[in-house]
This record gives structure tokens, sequence and C-alpha cells, in this order.
């Protein structure tokens, strides 16, 4: 079997996932769970150039957020510690 990202001539899609990370995909291989077709089907430099106009912050989703936004799971909730006292 040969690589199927190595055919020029392939159609491919731009997928997406939930932590907004992109990925070139093969149109004849099944969209894996958890991914989202955001381009295509077109051709290898079309969903290229999609992905490189979209992906600005190659951080997760979850390392996007505002450091405020961010949860501490070693620091105990405002509700927890005041139940506390």
């Amino acid at each position: 079997m040969t690589n199927p990202f190595d055919d020029p001539d392939a159609s491919y899609y731009a997928l997406v996932n939930d932590q907004d990370q992109y990925s070139l995909w093969p149109c004849s291989v099944e969209v894996p769970a958890g991914w989202t077709i955001t381009h295509g089907p077109a051709g290898k430099q079309a969903c290229l150039e999609h992905i490189e106009s979209s992906w600005t912050d190659m951080r997760p989703a979850g390392a996007q957020r505002p450091p405020a936004a961010r949860v501490d799971p070693t620091t105990p909730s405002s509700s927890a510690a005041q139940a506390s006292n």
C-alpha cells in the first residue's frame, strides 16, 4: 500500500478537531472520529493553503484561553474554600 499523502493528484480535506488543530486528510480515507471537514474536497495545495490561513495559533484551544479563564486543579475552588471556613 502506498502512502495516500504522496499522491499529487488525489483529493484532500482540511480537517479541524475540538482543540482547533488542523490536519490535511486524503478523501480516500475515512475521516476519524472527533474531526470535522472545514475545506474540500480539493487539491492538496488548496487544502494546505486553507490550513495555513486558518490555523494561526498552533496551541490547542485549551491553552489559548487567557490565564484567568484556566482552572488550576491544585487550587481549591472558592466555594470549597468557603465551605471549609
